[in-house]
């Protein structure tokens, strides 16, 4: 069987979800409870595909309940299933992942006590993952939500609260500082070693493969200091006619190597961008997100340029989250 009717639409079911006329936020998919046999989620994906495409691309994030999805390789299947071009999560990514199987990684590594600011994936760089899927393999105890919040909201936020700021950012690009060490930190959600986030050892392979990404490699005793940009704080999303809001002013500030913070987020000018700023920005972040507490067998689509996303601090272990990224 095909079609729409595989699905049921769920509103109401998480708190704090967002709905402005016919758009809901995120979109909540279940197996249709009308069907008898049970509904695959690759299935109901391939049949539907166009369908689900119009809406992520509405919402922002689709959220798929429910399903008889139970390992890394049912996630696979679901993500293969989708037809997006695999995203390898190589050269440039901050973050600490292991590949479990084909197309699938653990979400960031970070000790479960650390709080993972909002971002988009790999928005420092020139290349990113346009779809992220995310799944719940081990339902955590308590704590560990992944929080989402749509880029243009916040962008027009930030503009009614911090217009100067966000004049600047536009006129200037914003200019990012890291310090990679020479070993990986498993303790930073940014703790990639210079090594692993370039793939090689060797200095000369590095500074050519940085290059490529618009960054400019600073050795230092222990590792390596890493300028990014000037890159553009915001983007345009030229269907829907509105700014997003695009850039690292959060999450930059965790980088616990940078031996001085005050240069982690710089205009292109040099001019650090102020503390309340980036205050303000989360408060703003932490008004306007859907917090999702997972539930074993979720699956998580999001709009890598629509949204952001962050992990909550997590108070009961366990919890494993997997992801995959496309192009």
């Amino acid at each position: 069987m095909a079609g729409q009717s595989l699905f049921h639409e769920l509103v109401g079911l998480l708190p704090h979800q967002k709905s402005e006329g016919e758009t809901v936020f995120p979109v909540v998919l279940s197996p249709n409870p009308k069907i008898p046999k049970a509904v695959h989620l690759p299935e109901a994906i391939k049949a539907n595909r166009s369908w689900l495409d119009s809406l992520l691309h509405r919402s922002g994030a689709i959220l798929f309940r429910g399903f008889p999805v139970s390992s890394a390789s049912d996630f696979n299947d679901v993500v293969e299933s989708s037809g997006y071009e695999d995203f390898s999560y190589g050269v440039g990514g901050a973050g600490t992942r292991t590949k479990v199987v084909d197309r699938v990684y653990t979400a960031n590594e970070a000790p479960p006590d650390q709080n993972i600011p909002f971002h988009h994936e790999m928005s420092h760089v020139p290349v990113f993952p346009s779809k992220l899927f995310f799944f719940c393999e081990v339902e955590p105890g308590k704590g560990g939500e992944t929080c989402i919040a749509l880029s243009h909201v916040i962008y027009e936020r930030m503009q009614q609260k911090h217009p100067k700021f966000v004049e600047e950012m536009e006129e200037k690009g914003l200019i990012y500082t890291r310090v990679l060490g020479e070993e990986s930190d498993p303790s930073s959600p940014v703790g990639r070693s210079w090594k692993e986030t370039f793939m090689t050892d060797d200095k000369t392979v590095a500074e050519e493969r940085a290059a490529k990404m618009g960054m400019k490699l600073e050795w230092m005793e222990g590792g390596v200091r890493v300028i990014i940009g000037p890159n553009a704080g915001f983007r345009y999303d030229e269907v829907k006619k509105h700014k997003i809001w695009f850039n690292g002013v959060v999450g930059r500030f965790e980088d616990k190597l940078n031996d001085d913070p005050s240069k982690a987020v710089m205009f292109s000018d040099g001019k650090p961008v102020p503390i309340d700023v980036r205050d303000d920005c989360c408060k703003i972040l932490d008004e306007e997100c859907v917090a999702l507490q997972w539930r074993k067998g979720d699956v998580l689509l999001l709009d890598n340029l629509a949204v952001l996303h962050s992990r909550r601090p997590l108070t009961m272990l366990p919890r494993r989250v997997l992801a995959s990224f496309c192009k």
